[in-house]
């Protein structure tokens, strides 16, 4: 499955008939949140999609709720499954328990393939409950088969259409010329630079959020002074949220490009796993390491991996990469994080921190490979 997301521009019709959309999808998810939290604790039985399905057809006949009529059947069934998928994350510890929607956060709905048209010819997305097709800016053209489309309206008021698509990606070719031997690379996560690999490429640090810290400061300033609820107040929050959106966009395009360099010009990649949200607790360097997004950088080299056919390699996070000699092995006692330069005591090469630590998660995926066991690090970095 493959997402491919698209700027829109509904008109008046189109922006009404998604705000009832957006309004009656959220409502229902809430709905079954509900539900399913008083049925666990008071009734001690546990809801299913199925249960609350049924319930949700004869929700639509009572005289309260026949409004949730007005918009389409499959778009209320889609918010049922979206929280049996949450419910899910949150049984496998991959989330937390579920929250409940609010009309002031982001707005989305999901269509499956019996509620739009698309045309691949044409390019046009006519979505249920809507005469005319939708105006979109197609940046490229989408692959494979769309099989269910979520629009979505953050809180900058800026509309998107996500088309999810079954497709086959094709490997990527190696990245070694000859084919025979590939080439493999560490790459150290840090501050000063985001990524810096074992060939000695220093991405460096846009500091997105810094660099815009100044103006977003004044506008919250600004907004906490309105009224909230007045239109004064609704325009400084689009200012306010505006900003994060762009934000949040130049982060994600930075770090795209960032992981597509690394997965097209390298088979093997090398990268230290870190516990990002204990590191989080620390409230001196909580900000920039959320600005640096480790977390959502080893995610996207995950899935990139996985679909062009290369290798990837966690190596343990207690495995003292920046401490270690990558020319004689020698680990010194202690070093701190103002040490970027340092020369070892037993062989006396000098070290730049983060290409030695670079170079040795580079060794130790080699040795986890030549093992053929990647999932056990720590003992081979103890090799």
């Amino acid at each position: 499955m493959r997402t491919y997301r698209y700027r829109a521009y509904p008109n008046a019709e189109q922006r009404e008939n998604l705000a009832r959309t957006f309004g009656c999808a959220r409502w229902v998810y809430n709905w079954g949140l509900e539900r399913r939290t008083n049925a666990y604790y008071g009734e001690g039985k546990s809801l299913t999609y199925n249960s609350l399905a049924v319930e949700l057809t004869q929700l639509k006949k009572q005289e309260e709720t026949r409004w949730l009529g007005e918009v389409s059947a499959v778009v209320l069934q889609q918010s049922l499954r979206n929280l049996e998928r949450a419910f899910t994350n949150f049984f496998e510890k991959r989330a937390g328990y579920p929250s409940f929607k609010r009309k002031s956060g982001k707005q989305s709905a999901t269509y499956a393939s019996s509620a739009f048209r698309f045309d691949p010819k044409a390019m046009t997305l006519t979505l249920a409950k809507q005469k005319t097709p939708l105006k979109i800016r197609w940046s490229r053209k989408p692959e494979g088969e769309v099989v269910k489309v979520t629009v979505t309206l953050d809180p900058s008021g800026r509309y998107h259409v996500c088309l999810h698509c079954r497709c086959k990606v094709e490997p990527l070719p190696p990245a070694d010329p000859g084919g025979k031997t590939g080439k493999s690379v560490g790459v150290d996560l840090g501050l000063n630079d985001v990524v810096v690999t074992s060939e000695g490429f220093h991405s460096g640090n846009p500091k997105h959020l810094r660099r815009a810290y100044r103006r977003l400061r004044r506008v919250q300033k600004a907004l906490s002074r309105k009224q909230k609820g007045s239109n004064n107040w609704e325009k400084q929050r689009r200012k306010v949220a505006r900003i994060h959106a762009r934000i949040a966009d130049r982060r994600s395009d930075f770090i795209h490009k960032l992981t597509t360099d690394l997965v097209k010009n390298h088979d093997v990649i090398a990268v230290e796993s870190l516990a990002v949200k204990n590191m989080m607790k620390n409230r001196h360097l909580a900000r920039s390491i959320s600005g640096a997004a480790w977390g959502e950088i080893v995610r996207q080299l995950e899935y990139k991996c996985e679909w062009y056919g290369r290798t990837l390699i966690k190596v343990d996070r207690w495995f003292p990469s920046s401490k270690r000699c990558s020319a004689c092995g020698h680990v010194r006692e202690t070093m701190s994080l103002g040490v970027r330069r340092w020369t070892c005591e037993e062989c006396g090469t000098e070290h730049q921190r983060d290409e030695n630590a670079a170079e040795n998660i580079l060794a130790v995926g080699a040795t986890v490979a030549a093992c053929g066991d990647l999932s056990k690090t720590r003992a081979a970095g103890d090799v």
